[in-house]
């Protein structure tokens, strides 16, 4: 079951590494596109989000199937995810000005849009399959472990990719569509392959009010969802730039874009393997005190990245943010595995007070204000680079270094830090929730 349950999230990480961190560096660099005119497009996929994720969380929630109501949905995202992905790496060689614009806005939020029929019910299905207020750690953990495994493998590509650019756009514009088809393939299958493996609970199926508003009015009412939306958003809005201006610091202000890859694996593999450490450190200090001191750990390690711009060796900026990277990753190791298990254990509260069952939307609105964070940044982003005099393959002034520094390192510090502290005052502890657990448990006995 773990590993069915964790498998899907090889490819989309794989994916949503190669659009983050490659896709606004493709799009300025080999397709010329303005970094402004990218930067709306991403926040265009965002406003889109705020009717397709609450959508799709509402609607899996409520429906009935013999596949579940979360595999359905799952099994269903398999052709639109592969067909818009191959489409944002492999625009028309004779398309350029307006209709190349159009056709990469079409292509990235299309992308986002059919992700978010994968992405919210599978996260959904994560908090069905246990109820246990650790063993969902262990089954987050892993899929968190497979999602960064899928963005390691993305790093070889990116290699390639950046050899290519080097050859010119047409070898560029060929390595991408080669990549991407390949990707899309391999998350089709792998998808799939989770969709026929797992099992749902039917009795978890019709325990959902039919009214939209009073599902997402509860999500709201909750006051542990509430916080967590409020930290969420925080914390993504200092998380949103570092994966699309790392390529841009690795080559601008490292003056190393061919180690590109090397720095994001320094914050990769840490990342995957310590989670089988952050699961019985749960156990022994609590998810709470382990997620504030991931964000502590996170914010600290971006916010020495901006020594950066003080540095005159290559060499010791290369080494410098590699060790900083390796600290960043141990912390998203820990964040990745608490953070969408207390997410469950609050959907459980929530069953405790209107005896429905709705992850759906409950992921939606959490996958919904991520969204919305990294939408401001990268619309943010796009528009700093454009104005602080950002000019594509050349020796940067120092006033767009700063600017790039500013967004990677100090943004980060200032937003991880805000949200320890808020987090602080989050209350359905492991006590907590196991007299949640009991009365559910007794109640749904009886039932």
């Amino acid at each position: 079951m773990v590993f069915a349950y964790g498998a899907p999230a090889t490819g989309a990480g794989y994916m949503y590494l190669l659009l983050g961190l490659y896709v606004m560096k493709f799009s300025t660099d080999v397709l010329l596109i303005a970094p402004a005119v990218m930067g709306l497009i991403f926040s265009a996929s965002r406003i889109w989000d705020a009717v397709s994720d609450p959508l799709v969380g509402y609607l899996s929630d409520r429906t009935r199937s013999r596949f579940g109501r979360r595999r359905s949905w799952i099994l269903a995202s398999v052709i639109p995810i592969a067909a818009t992905f191959i489409m944002v790496f492999a625009p028309p060689a004779g398309l350029e000005g307006s209709a190349l614009v159009a056709w990469m806005a079409v292509a990235i939020i299309g992308f986002y849009s059919v992700m978010t029929l994968f992405f919210v019910p599978h996260l959904s299905l994560g908090a069905e399959l246990s109820s246990s207020y650790h063993e969902r750690s262990r089954l987050f953990g892993i899929r968190h472990a497979f999602y960064t495994f899928g963005s390691i493998l993305a790093l070889g590509c990116f290699y390639l990719l950046i050899s290519a650019e080097s050859r010119g756009p047409v070898a560029a514009r060929a390595a991408a569509f080669d990549l991407s088809l390949v990707a899309a393939l391999i998350t089709s299958g792998l998808i799939i392959f989770a969709g026929l493996r797992l099992k749902e609970r039917d009795d978890f199926q019709g325990r959902v009010n039919q009214n939209p508003f009073q599902a997402f009015g509860d999500v709201w009412r909750n006051p542990h969802a509430r916080l967590l939306i409020l930290v969420t958003f925080i914390e993504n809005i200092g998380g949103a730039a570092i994966g699309v201006l790392t390529l841009y610091i690795a080559q601008y202000v490292v003056g190393a874009p061919e180690w590109a890859p090397a720095i994001i694996l320094c914050y990769m593999i840490p990342s995957t393997l310590s989670v089988p450490m952050w699961i019985p450190l749960s156990r022994r200090f609590g998810k709470l005190k382990l997620w504030i001191f991931s964000m502590l750990l996170t914010g600290t390690s971006f916010g020495a990245m901006f020594a950066l711009v003080f540095m005159q060796d290559p060499t010791l900026k290369l080494v410098y943010i590699s060790l900083m990277a390796v600290f960043a990753g141990l912390a998203a190791g820990c964040g990745g595995t608490i953070a969408p298990s207390v997410q469950g254990d609050v959907i459980d509260y929530d069953e405790f007070k209107t005896g429905e069952r709705k992850e759906g939307s409950y992921f939606a609105a959490w996958n919904f204000v991520y969204k919305s964070a990294m939408g401001v940044m990268l619309f943010l982003t796009g528009f700093v680079l454009e104005f602080s005099g950002f000019v594509p393959n050349v020796e940067q002034t120092m006033t767009a270094k700063i600017a790039m520094l500013t967004l990677y390192s100090l943004m980060p510090l200032l937003c991880y830090v805000v949200g320890a502290v808020l987090i602080r005052r989050f209350s359905l502890d492991e006590a907590a929730h196991g007299e949640i657990r009991a009365v559910l448990d007794e109640r749904n006995g009886r039932a």
